[in-house]
C-alpha cells in the first residue's frame, strides 16, 4: 500500500493538489484533505505532492 501524509499546519489552502488530483483531494473547510490516506496505485496523488507550493504533501511507497 502506499501511503499519503499531509501536514495540515502547513498547508496554505491553495488548492493546486485538489486541481491536479481530484479524484482523492477535496476541500474539507478551508483545507484540502485526501479522500483515501493509503491507496494501491499512486495515481495523481504524485502530482499533487509535486505541485505542493509548502511541500506539506509526503508520499510513502
Amino acid at each position: 500500500m502506499i501511503k499519503i501524509k499531509q501536514d495540515r499546519n502547513a498547508c496554505i489552502g491553495c488548492g493546486a493538489c485538489v486541481s491536479v488530483c481530484p479524484e482523492n483531494w477535496e476541500f474539507k473547510g478551508n483545507k484540502p484533505i485526501p479522500k483515501k490516506t493509503e491507496v494501491k496505485e499512486i495515481g495523481c496523488n504524485r502530482q499533487a505532492a509535486d505541485v505542493c507550493p509548502v511541500r506539506c504533501i509526503e508520499i510513502e511507497e
